[in-house]
């Protein structure tokens, strides 16, 4: 609880879906982008690893 309006907010360094985002400075949100971006590129790289494996198994289960 800050005792004084003019103090600093606390810096959320996670990004919650469905979060208010009109209290976030232009940097904030760009921060938020940036770290979306690399969120979906782990999980694409992620989902590409298990269809890999998916087809292999596939593969390995029609010979």
């Amino acid at each position: 609880m800050a005792l004084f309006d003019d103090e600093a907010r606390p810096v959320v360094k996670t990004h919650q879906i469905g979060q208010d985002l009109s209290l976030l400075s232009v940097g904030e949100l760009q921060d938020r982008i940036a770290q979306l971006q690399a969120e979906i590129a782990r999980l694409e790289t992620e989902l590409k690893a298990k269809g890999a494996t998916k087809a292999a198994a596939e593969a390995l289960f029609k010979s």
